[in-house]
């Protein structure tokens, strides 16, 4: 779905932003992108629907080149929330603001109505049908940007930092879906420091520092690792700590998600009473 090969990007300002990064992302997969401030990540992701275009290198989405095409043909398969939903609501309502890419798209006036509903269903956001998305919090105009992208059901969606400002029960909505997306062979791209969220969904996880990848592999791979962690200021996921802490005692290292940290303790406990 994603091709990026030898990208380097500078701002107009001279500052190289990316240096020789390449990566393949195949249809279906879950990826976070993880990093220090200045990475480069937004940058990075900023290149998979076209919004900027690679000094050197080439960027395909969906065997598309991105530098031969429009940001708006790609954006009707490669889905971009930002980190900051300011810079993509301008709407007089939050149901005006899901419903614009699908007018645009040409969807039939039905299935708008039918997607607006959906969408607002999804992220709790119906009682905000009719208000303003500027008179809303942060976490909420958040979840409005995503269901105006989710509304059209793009192939990929990348999501820049997409669980600041999200409670608890928010982050497993989005984590849900984002499980649901990949079952219906759709791809996603998360660009996050939260390390909690990446330990629960345990997607593939790139690392970056100073414009370049250094790690790429499984959660459980990179997430259990402190030096490679340290590579890019990223602390241990807290299961990952328990279970490093547990070790000696026989425990596996390599556990960051609840679920199977919550079994391997009980069946630990179950085969101590059984002695």
């Amino acid at each position: 779905m994603i091709e990026a090969e030898n990208v380097h990007y500078s701002y107009p300002n001279k500052v190289e932003a990316l240096k020789g990064v390449s990566i393949t992302i195949k249809d279906g997969e879950f990826v976070a992108i993880m990093g220090q401030n200045g990475a480069g990540k937004s940058t990075f992701v900023k290149h998979f629907n076209g919004l900027l275009k690679p000094s050197v290198g080439t960027v395909c989405a969906d065997g598309i080149e991105t530098t031969k095409t429009s940001v708006a043909k790609l954006a009707r398969n490669v889905g971009f929330v930002f980190q900051n939903p300011d810079h993509q609501l301008f709407s007089e309502t939050v149901e005006d603001e899901i419903a614009f890419a699908l007018k645009n798209f040409g969807f039939e006036p039905k299935v708008i109505e039918d997607r607006v509903t959906w969408a607002l269903n999804l992220l709790s956001l119906t009682p905000y049908r009719k208000t303003s998305p500027f008179l809303l919090s942060g976490g909420e105009r958040k979840r409005v940007a995503l269901a105006s992208v989710l509304a059209w059901d793009p192939k990929t969606l990348i999501l820049d930092e997409p669980t600041i400002g999200q409670d608890h029960k928010q982050k497993e909505i989005l984590r849900q879906f984002i499980l649901q997306m990949q079952t219906q062979g759709k791809t996603v791209v998360i660009v996050t420091h939260d390390v909690e969220f990446v330990a629960e969904s345990n997607p593939r996880v790139v690392l970056m520092k100073e414009g370049k990848i250094v790690a790429d592999g499984t959660g459980k791979e990179i997430l259990t690792d402190p030096a490679m962690l340290e590579l890019s200021s990223i602390v241990l996921p807290q299961i990952a700590q328990l279970f490093m802490k547990l070790a000696p005692l026989g425990f596996p290292k390599n556990i960051i998600d609840i679920y199977e940290a919550k079994e391997i303790i009980l069946k630990a406990k179950e085969s101590k009473n059984q002695q």
